[in-house]
């Protein structure tokens, strides 16, 4: 696909196919178009030219609330909980508007979810008054509460400490292994890219430069000089 913003180009051209159950790590220096990307695929953006396609479907010129009933669910970089909402409300909203989950069910379903990412004893505060790792997984709740089948996930892991990578590291595998989900996921914490992710895309200015395992992209050279050289982006030390 290609996506101009008046004269400038977002996205040269940028082709990327993922696999069902795959997680696929879309990886590059700021301004090369990650977002970009994650927001043509959710509908947000339309391409200037190109195709999106989701279980077999073209969902080009679906709007996002649409793409989102489909299935596709997503975090933002910056988490936006309804700060006024519960953490247990926020996430029985993701799944009262997916229409993916009969009502009956909703209740125990956000409950559920809340036991699994370690949130019930938060259950019933305020989302506004949560640190940012809690308010990341009240994010990704809401997320899940909509029973995706892709789960775009934007920079998770921005902010984390050490430790905090490391358990989001672990909190992603399991999400994959339970639910099955397919995940796209833009990130710069490279040595949680190499642990989780099956297959990385680099884009750079706008193009995709490199796409294949882990351990290919790291020792690819265009990628060492556009991206990793300078921009290895360990975890913070401290939180």
């Amino acid at each position: 696909m290609t996506k101009y913003f008046g004269g400038l180009p977002a996205l040269k051209n940028v082709n990327v196919e993922v696999e069902e159950n795959e997680i696929r790590a879309i990886i590059g220096p700021n301004g090369a178009g990650k977002t970009t990307l994650f927001n043509i695929i959710n509908g947000v953006l339309k391409p200037t030219s190109g195709k999106v396609f989701f279980d077999n479907h073209d969902i080009t010129d679906k709007p996002a609330h649409e793409v989102f009933k489909l299935g596709v669910g997503r975090t933002l970089q910056i988490p936006r909980p309804f700060k006024e909402l519960t953490v247990w409300e926020n996430v029985y909203v993701g799944g009262l508007f997916s229409n993916r989950i009969p009502r009956h069910e909703l209740e125990n379903h956000a409950t559920s979810l809340l036991e699994k990412l370690q949130l019930t004893e938060k259950a019933n505060m305020k989302a506004g008054v949560l640190n940012l790792q809690e308010r990341k997984k009240v994010e990704l709740a809401r997320a899940l509460a909509s029973k995706p089948k892709l789960l775009m996930v934007d920079e998770y892991m921005s902010g984390l400490n050490t430790a905090e990578v490391e358990d989001a590291v672990d909190l992603f595998k399991n999400i994959r292994r339970e639910y099955g989900l397919t995940i796209i996921w833009v990130e710069h914490v490279i040595s949680a890219v190499s642990s989780l992710a099956d297959k990385v895309s680099v884009l750079n200015q706008g193009a995709k430069i490199a796409e294949g395992k882990p351990e290919e992209i790291v020792s690819d050279q265009e990628v060492i000089e556009a991206y990793l050289g300078e921009k290895v982006v360990e975890p913070s030390k401290s939180g």
